[in-house]
């Protein structure tokens, strides 16, 4: 299988599950290992699977270090590996960089994603198996500032509020013509706010964590009545694999043309934290880990503050179809998630 984005957050964790999961499981992963935060937690993540791979020789690890907007290079892993599952994780995330560097969201989230399509589509070539399942990542952005909550696969979703969310709905409208034209069984997961050891430090919580431990103010913005369904990122993998597993019938219509194989489904914890409740478990937690000293005086660091252009007040995730689908659902109680970063961050830093 090929796993794209494999040494950020989400596609490191799910590459080490798989390993430790499946028995004689052969996974390609591709990632630039671009600079928009440390790639000093991409390299630690990779360190990381290549621990795991050592411990598993049954399985296989390749990793490829390059970009998905690279054309040739996507066409020749393609070629040369035939993967039937195909993950693609990698995008330029977050909402405010969007806002200073559109260019990279172009380029990865676009022309990226256009790469892969095509590739899945020509892997059908000459009767070839090619291609049995495409599962990509998708984000709870695209919801925009949705007023009917909780958020629903059903709802419409045509006013995004940043690039970013913009280039996610265009993933998903992409792959639903390649399913419809091509055939090709595609899942999408709109991911909600993914949190847990070894994240992205520029997320809220890791960005919290950095200014705490430096004595800095935090800002809160919307003066904390910000609402996120905060998901543990083994509740993410656990939804991913399952979701791998199952790709979306190939079936006639009445028409009898194709009906696209073709899903979307949210993956949240269904459980909206408000902001200033999330920052004190975590503050709490960090004094536990050792990382705050005991005395640590929080309420002197925090700064309320209005909501900035891009963000939105309140994301919740409708996971009914999940459950019916895959009888799952996120489990991870904050504290406990919140718990196990601490714990690594103290480690990571020592």
């Amino acid at each position: 299988m090929l796993i794209t984005g494999t040494a950020g957050f989400i596609g490191s964790n799910l590459v080490m599950e798989l390993l430790r999961e499946v028995d004689s499981v052969h996974i390609i992963g591709v990632d630039n290992m671009n600079d928009y935060y440390d790639v000093s937690i991409k390299e630690y993540r990779l360190q990381q699977i290549e621990k795991l791979a050592a411990q598993h020789p049954e399985s296989s690890w390749n990793f490829i270090r390059g970009s998905i907007a690279d054309k040739a290079l996507i066409d020749q892993i393609f070629e040369e590996h035939k993967p039937a599952v195909v993950v693609n994780l990698a995008a330029q995330a977050g909402v405010r960089y969007s806002i200073t560097n559109p260019d990279v969201y172009i380029e990865s989230n676009m022309i990226g994603f256009y790469n892969i399509l095509e590739a899945c589509r020509h892997s059908y070539d000459d009767g070839q198996t090619g291609v049995e399942h495409l599962v990509y990542a998708s984000s709870s952005s695209v919801y925009g500032s949705n007023k009917k909550v909780p958020y629903s696969t059903e709802d419409k979703v045509d006013n995004p509020v940043s690039l970013y969310a913009a280039t996610k709905k265009s993933n998903e409208l992409m792959a639903h013509a390649y399913s419809k034209l091509y055939d090709i069984p595609s899942t999408g997961l709109r991911f909600f706010t993914v949190y847990g050891p070894a994240g992205r430090p520029d997320m809220a919580y890791f960005g919290f964590t950095n200014k705490l431990k430096s004595n800095d103010t935090i800002q809160i913005f919307n003066y904390g009545n910000c609402k996120r369904d905060f998901t543990y990122v083994d509740d993410i993998v656990e939804g991913i694999k399952r979701v791998m597993q199952a790709a979306p019938e190939k079936v006639t219509g009445e028409d009898g043309l194709p009906v696209p194989p073709y899903k979307v489904y949210n993956i949240g914890n269904s459980h909206p934290e408000n902001l200033l409740e999330f920052v004190d478990i975590l503050q709490q937690e960090l004094i536990r880990a050792g990382v705050l000293s005991e005395d640590y005086d929080f309420e002197a660091h925090k700064k309320l503050v209005p909501m900035q252009p891009g963000d939105v007040p309140v994301t919740y995730a409708d996971t009914t179809a999940l459950e019916e689908d895959f009888g799952f659902k996120p489990q991870t109680s904050l504290r406990t998630g919140l718990r196990k970063f601490a714990e690594w961050y103290k480690e990571f830093y020592k």
